[in-house]
């Protein structure tokens, strides 16, 4: 559908030239700090602008990343990052960014931001690209579609008291919680993908979705360092849940997690939220986002049943003339066959093919 609520001055950026001073040029290494610190005091900048994005991109998943700096001189005034995925499944698209919640540009002005979405279509067309999508917390672009009702992020604030943030789950997800301290479960914080993989693999696996390649966490932790680490819960010893988390300027994201099997029966997926709320809020972290995910599904329902409140994401399109909205998710009824299928591929063979499609479903 087309977003309708712009304000005048948004709907007319599509007929006005960028200030002639403002300049768009593409990130060099040498301009990979100077780009993140842009981010890191820009208005609406996340952990997923970040420029170490343009390495994984390319070498984890062989798309070409196509970041861009709108500049006054030498000063950053505005940057988007963006990469070029094209599959015989799934099409062909430039998008800001594949694999994160959001990615969209930010721009210290308006004539920053008009020069940036100018080159993004100018790059598209010259890629043959059907459409362009930026992963934006809200739409502003009139003339651009925009998808909503689809996916919704979830976050709160974090208290610096456990008991404070004990008492802000809802009391039936509480006592579940309670349940689990006394369960015999122990936690750990870990800087290896190892045990992640094992599991996490597991959980995809079991609803439908090809798994990433272990190299690509081995990537995040690798690159974003202390920023970046994963928890994860040992039942009697056996790693059972885990998580992958971001950490960006007072927000902790536990971004790729999953359980096994085995993690229903002590709660240890309950249990592994919980210990990644208590030691965020220990290092002096103060919002917990719980993510995103698609409305209608399970993921969904378990972050309200902690109290969470859904926040809508509009992504936005600038589609090629004749494209329709691309419907790359799940919920799309000519997936279901396949989902189904895949679960009950063995799990050797799930981890062995899912890491060439998952490039692809970004």
């Amino acid at each position: 559908m087309t977003h309708e609520s712009s304000a005048s001055a948004a709907a007319a950026d599509s007929g006005r030239a960028a200030a002639p001073d403002v300049t768009v040029a593409p990130l060099t290494p040498a301009r990979m700090a100077e780009w993140d610190a842009f981010v890191l005091q820009a208005e609406g900048g996340t952990f997923f602008h970040r420029a170490g994005w343009h390495g994984i991109f390319r070498d984890i998943f062989r798309l070409a990343p196509h970041f861009l700096i709108a500049q006054r001189g030498t000063r950053i005034t505005g940057v988007l990052p963006m990469a070029h995925q094209k599959s015989l499944l799934f099409g062909n698209a430039l998008i800001a960014a594949p694999f994160c919640v959001e990615g969209g540009p930010l721009a210290v002005d308006d004539e920053s931001r008009i020069a940036l979405d100018r080159a993004a279509t100018e790059l598209m067309q010259s890629l043959g690209a059907s459409y362009l999508e930026y992963r934006s917390r809200k739409a502003i672009r009139a003339d651009w579609q925009a998808r909503t009702g689809l996916y919704a992020t979830f976050s709160r604030p974090l208290s610096a008291d456990d008991d404070a943030n004990l008492k802000a789950i809802p009391r039936k997800q509480r006592a579940v919680v309670r349940k689990t301290l006394e369960s015999g479960l122990t936690s750990d914080a870990e800087r290896s993908a190892d045990n992640l993989f094992r599991v996490y693999s597991e959980s995809v696996r079991n609803l439908g979705t090809p798994v990433f390649p272990k190299r690509y966490f081995r990537a995040l932790l690798e690159t974003f360092g202390t920023d970046c680490d994963v928890v994860t819960i040992r039942d009697q010893g056996t790693p059972v849940s885990a998580v992958l988390n971001f950490y960006f300027k007072d927000t902790v994201l536990p971004y790729y997690g999953g359980g096994t099997r085995g993690a229903r029966r002590n709660g240890a997926n309950d249990f592994l939220y919980w210990e990644v709320m208590r030691r965020a809020a220990m290092r002096g972290y103060r919002r917990f986002d719980f993510g995103r995910s698609k409305a209608g599904t399970g993921a969904f329902s378990f972050k309200k049943n902690w109290g969470f409140e859904p926040e809508w994401l509009e992504y936005e399109f600038h589609l090629k003339p004749g494209t329709q909205l691309p419907e790359k998710n799940p919920n799309n009824p000519k997936f279901s066959l396949a989902i189904e299928a895949w679960k009950r591929l063995p799990l050797s063979v799930a981890n062995f093919i899912g890491p060439f499609l998952v490039r692809s479903l970004g």
